[in-house]
């Protein structure tokens, strides 16, 4: 038997990436996986992936930031399997600037309707359906190592992962006040191989370059083990607080990161 054998579990932004790793994993052990995203080739490229070896998902086109959005893929989930057993919040966007003085109010508020906006949503809506069904559940929101600690180019991120980390343990002391047996747990990742870096790239925070950084050099620079962690790394920690070998953990930060955080 896999370790969430007969859960559903729904990850946002798992088109690619982090996301999609969790996918792959949680469905490899058994889970029915529901892919939610904005890039519809993609993730349905995961779902057939997931199928073709044998595991259960589903695709659904899914703007995190919007409630509407977040009942409709709610109702699909409970018409379609009835229940939800874990949420994945993954969905989220990195934009730095060389300086917060020449961020644009735009983007600072396009990131935050989506790194915690979706998580809010998520929340909420996620947890009226485990709640319905009165079986427990997981939720694992993603944050960073921006989130336990500044970075001098990506404060506007920082801010978004340091609420989702703090957001995180209110609402398992929530869950665990009510005894609805649904725990909550942030992860953390270090410098992980994903398309983010291109979007921080893009807004030129690399050294002023428009460039991706190199995450091979960054990662001998910053990292205490010396190299750059991949999504599968993360998924195995998600895989985790989503099983009931983490059955009495809310509330709780796991840092996957290669040091970064301790230094």
């Amino acid at each position: 038997m896999g370790k969430v054998e007969g859960k559903v579990a729904l990850v946002t932004g798992g088109a690619s990436g982090i996301g999609a790793a969790c996918a792959r994993r949680l469905a490899a052990e058994g889970a029915t996986v529901v892919v939610t995203d904005l890039q519809d080739d993609k993730g349905q490229q995961v779902v057939a992936e997931i199928t073709g070896a044998a595991g259960k998902a589903r695709y659904l086109h899914h703007d995190v930031t919007s409630e509407e959005a977040w009942v409709e893929v709610m109702a699909e989930v409970k018409r379609t399997f009835g229940h939800l057993d874990i949420l994945v919040n993954n969905a989220g966007i990195g934009l730095g600037s060389p300086s917060i003085t020449t961020m644009s109010l735009k983007d600072f508020q396009r990131q935050q309707a989506i790194n915690v906006d979706g998580v809010f949503l998520g929340m909420k809506h996620g947890l009226l359906l485990m709640r319905e069904a009165g079986n427990g559940g997981s939720i694992v929101n993603m944050s960073s190592v921006a989130g336990l600690k500044g970075s001098p180019t990506l404060a506007a991120y920082s801010a978004t992962k340091g609420a989702v980390r703090l957001f995180t343990k209110a609402v398992a002391l929530e869950c665990a006040a009510a005894k609805d047996g649904v725990r909550v747990n942030s992860v953390h990742p270090g410098i992980i191989e994903t398309p983010i870096w291109l979007g921080i790239g893009a807004s030129g925070a690399a050294g002023g370059s428009n460039a991706p950084p190199d995450l091979d050099a960054l990662s001998a620079m910053a990292v205490p083990m010396g190299v750059k962690g991949v999504p599968e790394d993360i998924a195995q920690g998600v895989l985790w607080l989503s099983s009931e070998d983490a059955r009495y953990v809310t509330g709780a930060e796991l840092v996957i990161d290669g040091g970064i955080s301790i230094r």
